[in-house]
């Protein structure tokens, strides 16, 4: 994968495979302390401690459609790229927490890529979740909530036309009020 924000999707989309129901994204950037951390956290059906030490192993998997699982397994190869580590958090029952470090200014750490892009699939392709994303950079940040969005549009489709539209721009205009680029 190219850049994080792939990652970012892969994870949560594994974690939509595990039944989660609520969903939160934090992409954290501080540059002063040259760190950039994501942390993706579910409520789905989570891992044992032997199916959570072997999640990173590309060829783990718990799916029966193929053999190997590459999601984790690359998005640590891509933390230890650039000086980070990965770490898996999780209980049989409760849920799984991701949370990826980089050093902010590594020369190999990934770009973060379009997190307005990942978003509006996320947030529009699984608009029966409630999905959290909050974006940090520096002292400033940037929240997004899909209760927001369906109370905004209550008597609307998500994927309407007028949504998509108004979901980008809040997207766009909120990352780059923060200085990320969407």
């Amino acid at each position: 994968m190219e850049d994080l924000s792939l990652h970012i999707l892969d994870i949560v989309e594994n974690a939509i495979s595990a039944k989660a129901r609520r969903i939160d994204i934090l992409v954290m950037e501080e540059p002063k302390e040259d760190r950039f951390m994501i942390e993706i956290k579910d409520d789905g059906i989570g891992m044992d401690e032997e199916v959570s030490r072997k999640a990173i192993d590309p060829f783990f998997t718990t799916r029966t459609s193929r053999k190997v699982g590459l999601g984790l397994s690359l998005m640590a190869q891509a933390t230890q790229e650039a000086g980070g580590t990965l770490q898996i958090e999780s209980k049989l029952g409760e849920g799984t927490k991701v949370i990826a470090t980089f050093q902010y200014h590594h020369i190999d750490r990934k770009p973060l890529g379009s997190m307005m892009e990942t978003m509006t699939t996320l947030l529009l392709g699984h608009s029966e979740l409630d999905i959290s994303y909050t974006h940090r950079k520096g002292k400033k940040s940037y929240v997004l909530k899909s209760r927001m969005l369906k109370e905004r549009f209550k008597n609307q489709s998500l994927i309407e036309p007028e949504v998509i539209q108004w979901l980008r721009k809040h997207l766009k205009e909120g990352l780059f009020r923060i200085g990320v680029q969407g």
